[in-house]
């Protein structure tokens, strides 16, 4: 039909386009003409307003923190000209290695802080968002939004969560027909199937209760968990009855779900079989076919009031040995695809399987942004910060992430939008297919009368040969724009008027299989922007459609986890994913509504903690030894800003500082150990020098207190484990990192475990020995037996020995604070710290220090003839 120029239907669609184009040219000459002669505006237009608002910081806060960054970076040169221009030549080592790691720690110190240049805040107005798209007695004109739910072991990650998780969506405060739940169930267990055909039951009776009584949070858990007043602002004299026997209806669920548990625990030899007597298909969990079960929603299935349920639908995408599955960035692609058969909502929110909805608003706040045509065009995706239970009240290995997510995350989103943090995110559809943004930035052309690039002149004064180079780069520039979109079109391109037929007739059925793989219903719902299955479509084709999307071969040749859905390459997917997202020119956005949005679980204890920072430090060192490292990647397009780039090499770079911080760590017990120091002797004006590096430090940490609103705790919190992780899991994902690009070998990671100790923070003081505790407890015992020696030299030399001792033991106690949260893990529970313990430190610190003041290993030694001559020059 396309070759054909001369049939009818081709002739009668060119037609229609004609049409089309005249039309709207006749409605842009309209609105000139409106714009001219005044008219009455319509009332629907006076009663709209913004969904959302950007909030500024008071500029009483961020000029004097902009002042301060300024301040510091000149001391920062002050101070590098000092210590550049006098060596000290009796420890020129010491000397040069810190010098070397203090321009480390100042360079990471610029990336880290550059981004947090204009941190906003934002606000929503849901009241405006129901007024404009859920007006009475008319169609809810809310977008559908499906989410994704990804588990992988039962075991480590118990149902109950998951179970929780899933209730809290399907009950959210939203249109049920606008909800579509997937759970992708990676490894494949009967167990999973079975305890979320339970929920389903289950979420009968628990979705009408909240949406009755207006509760929160509506995960059951967590809601009968909480310790408050709930008559509180609940009038209804039926609601305690209520409460009680969902709560006893929920104590009954669990008792089944964790009796399925129980049973699970040891597989039987012939494998699990279901109800009916057939084999279960996953049972072997690395060759299994492809399995689609759809639980609630167009099964008929109601909740007791009679009323209709949001969609709840499993999927264990298919495992062959011999293909590469791509962990859970594979799976969330699975998901992609077999959502965009079944349900094809326009936006997309993943969730981790211990993060339960916290807020039954969350969708409404993200559609603030996503729904807004002034705002939402440009956005690919819509952040919320994680926010945690279970953990302690000091967090000691800081968990929360405060300073990330309340400082750092909001700079970026003053710039081009925070990054993906892999859960809590809903996400533009289009942009996960690898389409640009409807605004993309465009390149002038170089033109005869543009002015030279480096002198400012016209371009006549310049050789033909330059021009022709000049004309050369902006081709090759253009020519890496479009390689930064992933599909072979871009929609931006096709007048957004036309349908998706008229859009199907524009391009090749060939380049949409070369990008999206071989499927028609698939490729169809590519084109729909604003969504939607076709209604003609039978379900039962549907879900046929949806196994072979899901299949072990669908991704081969084509686009996926190249350039469209989650990206391969890296075990933090979250990062690289975001950052192509940015590359093409989108813009996030970061919302913090007042109630916490979502609530997760985090690792407590120290080997969990460490064991998770090292999977996020080693996935960021495989993107910078990757072809997508910011460092050089994504500069043809122009589309990434600077301080974004910035922020994103930050995100890659900062295991490497590991390195220096070991070395850092180590110098003050080296020094106090010789004698030897790595600052020569102060003058007045180093002395002031130095007093205004430590002001200006604590400055721009007080004023960043000021304008995020992060405790002073959460700050030093946050800086003790800066050091824990640094000299522990960033340097073993460093040495990781290398060496799986230089010998291939693959770091496997096992699931955290999400379930802790029935007692409250139990699991906090367990302690699980590996190699990557080994470091930090090097560098406590060195520095402790540091400050022993130096102490006991100066007993030893007098007087004069105690002022240089001070400079020495200020770092190493540095050192020691640092890492105290590290030794009080490694002890353990406090009150079951033996004291005979304690007295053992001491008496064998003690004793220490008297061998050391007998035996000085590092006292000078002097020959015979230097003893005689001063026995000599003594008057007896």
């Amino acid at each position: 039909m396309n070759d054909e120029s001369g049939n009818p239907i081709w002739k009668n669609r060119v037609e229609s386009w004609k049409d089309k184009k005249n039309n709207k040219k006749k409605k842009v000459a309209k609105n000139n003409k409106t714009e001219q002669a005044p008219a009455e505006i319509p009332h629907e237009q006076q009663m709209e307003q913004p969904l959302s608002e950007i909030v500024p910081m008071s500029r009483n806060k961020l000029t004097p923190y902009r002042a301060v960054i300024i301040m510091r970076l000149v001391i920062l040169g002050l101070f590098f000209h000092y210590r550049i221009m006098n060596p000290v030549d009796s420890a020129f080592g010491l000397w040069l290695t810190s010098v070397i790691c203090e321009i480390w720690f100042a360079f990471s110190w610029v990336l880290d802080q550059f981004p947090k240049w204009s941190p906003i805040n934002r606000v929503t107005y849901l009241d405006t968002l129901s007024a404009r798209f859920e007006r009475p007695g008319e169609p809810c004109e809310l977008a559908p939004v499906d989410f994704f739910v990804s588990t992988v072991d039962p075991l480590k990650e118990p149902p109950l969560i998951t179970a929780n998780t899933v209730l809290s969506i399907l009950a959210l405060d939203y249109p049920v027909e606008k909800v579509s739940c997937y759970v992708s169930d990676d490894g494949a267990a009967m167990l999973s199937f079975e305890s979320l055909a339970e929920t389903s039951e289950f979420a009968r009776k628990w979705v009408p209760f909240c949406k009755k009584y207006a509760i929160e949070p509506r995960a059951p858990e967590f809601y009968f968990s909480q310790k408050i007043d709930y008559l509180k602002d609940k009038v209804q004299p039926s609601f305690v009855k209520e409460r009680r026997a969902m709560k006893r209806d929920y104590e009954e669920y669990k008792i089944r779900v964790n009796a399925m548990v129980a049973r699970a625990q040891k597989t039987p030899e012939e494998g699990w079989t279901m109800q009916d007597g057939t084999p279960w298909p996953g049972n072997n969990t690395r060759d299994h076919p492809g399995m689609v079960q759809v639980f609630l929603g167009n099964t008929g299935a109601r909740d007791m009031d009679g009323n209709e349920l949001p969609r709840l639908i499993y999927v264990s995408r298919e495992k062959r040995p011999g293909y590469q599955h791509h962990k859970k960035a594979g799976a969330e692609n699975a998901l992609v695809r077999v959502s965009a058969v079944l349900t094809n909502a326009p936006y997309i929110l993943n969730l981790d399987c211990d993060h339960y909805v916290n807020n039954s608003k969350a969708v409404r706040e993200a559609m603030c942004f996503l729904m807004d045509p002034q705002v939402g065009r440009d956005v690919c995706y819509v952040q919320f910060p994680q926010r945690f239970d279970g953990i302690d009240k000091s967090d000691r290995y800081a968990n929360r992430n405060i300073v990330f997510f309340d400082v750092n995350m909001k700079g970026l989103d003053g710039i081009q939008g925070p990054v993906y943090v892999g859960t809590g995110c809903v996400f533009n559809r289009q942009a996960l297919y690898g389409y640009g943004p409807p605004s993309m930035p465009t390149l002038t052309k170089t033109s005869s009368s543009s002015s030279c690039s480096w002198c400012g002149c016209c371009s006549c004064c310049c050789p033909s040969k330059k021009k022709a180079e000049l004309d050369a780069s902006e081709l090759y520039k253009d020519a890496k724009r479009e390689e930064l979109n992933a599909a072979i079109f871009n929609l931006h391109e096709i007048d957004t008027d036309y349908d998706e037929y008229e859009r199907s007739m524009l391009m090749s059925q060939r380049s949409f299989e070369k990008t999206f793989g071989l499927s028609s219903v698939f490729i169809e719902s590519t084109l729909m922007e604003n969504g939607g299955v076709p209604e003609s479509v039978n379900s039962s084709t549907l879900i046929k459609e949806a196994i072979h999307v899901i299949s072990c071969s669908y991704e081969e040749k084509t686009e996926w986890g190249k350039e469209i859905g989650w990206i391969y390459g890296s075990v933090t997917e979250d990062i690289l994913t975001g950052f192509k997202m940015h590359c093409r020119g989108w813009r996030s956005i970061y919302c913090m509504p007042p109630r916490p949005a979502f609530k997760g679980s985090a690792p407590i204890n120290l080997s969990d903690r460490l064991h998770q920072v090292l999977r996020w430090a080693l996935g960021s060192v495989e993107i910078f030894l990757s072809r997508h490292c910011p460092l050089w990647y994504g500069f043809g397009g122009g589309r990434l800003r600077w301080l974004q780039r910035l922020a994103y090499i930050n995100t890659i770079v900062y295991p490497f500082t590991s390195l220096p911080l070991i070395a850092y760590c180590l110098i003050p017990a080296i020094c106090l150990l010789t004698g030897k120091f790595i600052i020569p002797t102060l003058s007045n004006l180093a002395s002031v020098l130095f007093l205004g590096l430590f002001m200006s430090i604590i400055l721009t940490a007080v004023l960043e207190l000021r304008w995020s609103g992060v405790s002073i705790e959460d700050l030093w919190r946050n800086e003790q484990f800066w050091v824990i992780g640094g000299v522990s899991a960033h340097l073993f994902a460093v040495f990781q990192g290398f060496l799986k690009m230089l010998a291939g070998i693959d770091t496997n990671f096992t699931v955290t475990t999400k379930a802790a100790e029935d007692a409250e923070f139990g699991e906090l003081y367990m302690v699980k020995w590996t190699t990557v505790l080994i470091p930090p407890t090097t560098l406590l015992i060195v520095n402790i037996v540091g400050v022993v020696a130096g102490f006991s030299d100066a007993l030893n030399k007098g007087y004069e020995a105690w002022g240089p001792l001070f400079g020495k033991v200020f770092f190493a106690f540095w050192v020691i604070l640092h890492l105290y949260p590290f030794l009080k893990g490694l002890m353990g529970r406090q009150n079951r710290t033996p004291t005979i313990v304690v007295l053992w430190s001491v008496l064998l610190a003690s004793v220490f220090s008297l061998v050391w003041v007998k035996i000085n290993p590092f006292v000078n030694k002097v020959d015979s003839m230097e003893i005689a001559g001063t026995c000599i020059s003594i008057d007896c």
